[in-house]
């Protein structure tokens, strides 16, 4: 059915066009259509004309939105360098890292540090074992046990900080053997008096490392047997001077000012009849 034709749909009305519109036909299909006739309508002229146009300001365009993209990336360029960069400050270097760097030793224990070193390693996760290629009767690797970098300009500073720790989270220890009756004697005066923190009680006999750590800890605390007692880092005496010393209150004394509280701990509720 044939409409009529009226001056608007014979003539384009550029103005209200916007060079962001879509093209109104694909430029594939007009074309196809040119090649096809060498004759077409004013409106196919005007339409053609206008895609020229839009053919025309569209790379403008496109620069612009690059231009702002490609500042949005060097903005996320920037950004990312700098995450970079504070994940790589954040990253704790390798001893050889570290010595390369600064050209540093590694630190040197003294016994007393070497002993909270190896008490902190064993008490702080079950699994934790001293290799049997440590030789006790010498210096442990402070590597070994140890779990910042030795060889860093700060290495001193966290030592001292790590026999605070050591023994301010483990204010009593008692290194003894299962099957021992003086062991499960010094178990018992220790677990009587309800302590907070708990005594750390660890039974060498029973670990895998006892070949190493036996030796190590009568080479760090000058003794020649099992049990050992220490209390703040220090090693009380043989089994009969902790007897003697808790007859006189002395022991409780001692504990209490290695700041662990007697009588703190929670006690276990009897039954109700």
């Amino acid at each position: 059915m044939a409409h009529r034709r009226t001056v608007s749909s014979r003539q384009l009305d550029m103005g209200k066009l916007s060079l962001d519109s879509p093209p109104l036909t694909p430029a594939l299909h007009v074309l196809n259509t040119f090649t096809a006739t060498t004759r077409k309508s004013r409106q196919f002229w005007q339409r053609t004309t206008f895609l020229a146009l839009f053919a025309l300001f569209a790379p403008l365009g496109e620069a612009d939105n690059g231009s702002s993209r490609g500042l949005d990336g060097q903005r996320l360029s920037r950004l990312s360098s700098h995450a970079r960069l504070a994940a790589f400050r954040n990253k704790r270097p390798s001893s050889s890292t570290e010595a390369a760097s600064t050209g540093l030793p590694q630190v040197s224990l003294t016994p007393a540090q070497e002993l909270a070193a190896v008490s902190g390693f064993i008490a702080s996760l079950p699994q934790n074992v001293i290799p049997d290629t440590v030789d006790p009767s010498q210096p442990i690797d402070p590597q070994v046990v140890l779990d910042f970098d030795t060889r860093s300009s700060h290495a001193s500073e966290e030592v001292d900080a790590m026999v605070n720790d050591t023994w301010a989270r483990s204010p009593v220890m008692l290194y003894c053997k299962l099957h021992s009756p003086v062991s499960r004697e010094l178990k018992q005066m220790l677990i009587d008096m309800n302590l907070l923190p708990s005594p750390v009680i660890i039974e060498v006999d029973q670990r895998s490392d006892e070949a190493v750590l036996t030796p190590l800890l009568h080479r760090l605390t000058n003794t020649v047997d099992l049990p050992i007692l220490l209390v703040g880092g220090h090693t009380v005496g043989s089994v009969a001077e902790i007897r003697y010393l808790h007859a006189k209150g002395e022991l409780q004394r001692l504990i209490g000012r290695s700041g662990a509280q007697i009588d703190g701990g929670k006690k276990k509720k009897g039954r109700k009849h």
